[in-house]
């Protein structure tokens, strides 16, 4: 045979050869969408930084199926417009999932950019218009509205025995979601609304609202507002000596709450579909490993970026290839077990629309910090 020739296929079989370990040498890119700044800030850094942590895990340990996983994140500012731009930029750069935004607000504007595109997005927004859009490729890694009020209403009426509620919320997307969901749960459940109270976003004097609270002489007070105004919600309720059962969702309890309002949010009793504090080995090591990674304490948009992560990792193993369409057909009716999937931390299951279900908490502050009142099974195991 010709040298020449024999060199040519030598080369030629070295590079057929190389192929597959080209090809499983391809990265899984992922676009992080974040609050960095503005009034979701909080919010977003700690789910930014979960969604990092579990991505070190996981390309440390080899990657999914050996693909390790690329990230780049950007701060959309809280600002909806800036959240479609920047998932229009991720659809350009053609990655395999996007993960972010955390706010309703910005959920409701950049996910057609990610539906259009057939790319699955992770989001950590709780409003419950979010997935009654018919949205294939939108997931949740929290509990919608729909799922969660109810659990606080039969806490209200049934652990408080109350009658007549105040609702103080914030009048954007999450809040108005939210107030119509409790609104409507504690109907269903025998008790009625006697104050609505609604407040701005990024709100700093909560005088009036709180003193509207009072005047109203309700049985319980609910408040659904972001984190930081959940705070000074709390400072004014405590400085107007309000002395009636303060109740909430997540965003009232957690540690950023915590920390801001000091002893004002002792007593503040919500429904948390995750905790740090929760009695589960697990959750306990995650919060462990976060501490030691960050130098402080994750609320609970660390532990939704975090099993966000583990949570696609799942769908990609089910689907058995890195194909969008079938990673997210796959995400639909997933079921991942904590035994099989650490990462998850709690057993959980994803329904049609994106949806979670899992177990959730009842949470009391009290010195400071949250304790876990009652542990509430998943919808799908009572």
């Amino acid at each position: 045979m010709n040298p020449m020739r024999r060199t040519v296929l030598t080369t030629a079989c070295t590079l057929v050869l190389a192929l597959p370990a080209l090809a499983q040498a391809q990265a899984i890119k992922l676009a992080g969408l974040y609050e960095l700044s503005g009034a979701g800030a909080t919010a977003g850094t700690n789910f930014k930084n979960g969604v990092e942590m579990a991505i070190k895990e996981i390309n440390v340990a080899g990657g999914i199926m050996g693909h390790k996983i690329e990230h780049s994140a950007s701060d959309t500012q809280s600002n909806p417009g800036v959240a479609k731009g920047l998932t229009a930029k991720a659809v350009d750069d053609g990655v395999f999932a996007i993960f972010g935004p955390v706010f309703s607000g910005s959920i409701m504007v950049s996910m057609n950019e990610s539906r259009k595109a057939g790319i699955p997005n992770f989001i950590g927004g709780e409003a419950a218009a979010i997935t009654k859009q018919g949205n294939p490729f939108v997931f949740r890694t929290s509990f919608t509205q729909e799922t969660a009020m109810p659990k606080v209403a039969r806490y209200i009426t049934g652990g408080l025995k109350a009658k007549n509620v105040a609702v103080l919320y914030v009048n954007n997307d999450f809040g108005k979601g939210g107030r119509d969901a409790i609104t409507k749960a504690l109907a269903d459940a025998g008790a009625k609304v006697v104050a609505d109270i609604s407040t701005d976003s990024g709100q700093v004097d909560f005088s009036a609202p709180v003193l509207k609270a009072k005047q109203a002489n309700a049985d319980a007070l609910f408040v659904y507002t972001n984190e930081e105004e959940s705070a000074r919600a709390l400072r004014e309720l405590r400085k107007q000596g309000f002395n009636k059962p303060i109740v909430g969702e997540t965003t009232l309890t957690g540690q950023k709450v915590i920390e801001l309002a000091g002893e004002a949010a002792n007593g503040a009793v919500a429904h948390v579909g995750l905790t740090i504090d929760a009695p589960n080995p697990l959750m306990l090591k995650f919060k462990a490993n976060f501490y030691r990674e960050y130098k402080y304490l994750s609320d609970h948009n660390g532990v939704k970026g975090y099993t966000g992560v583990y949570l696609l990792k799942a769908a990609i193993e089910k689907a058995g290839k890195l194909d969008r369409k079938a990673v997210a057909d796959a995400l639909h009716k997933l079921d991942v077990k904590a035994t099989k999937e650490p990462g998850v931390i709690m057993d959980v299951t994803m329904d049609t629309n994106g949806d979670l279900d899992r177990e959730s908490f009842l949470v009391e502050v009290k010195d400071g910090k949250q304790v876990v009142k009652e542990t509430l099974p998943a919808l799908g195991k009572k």
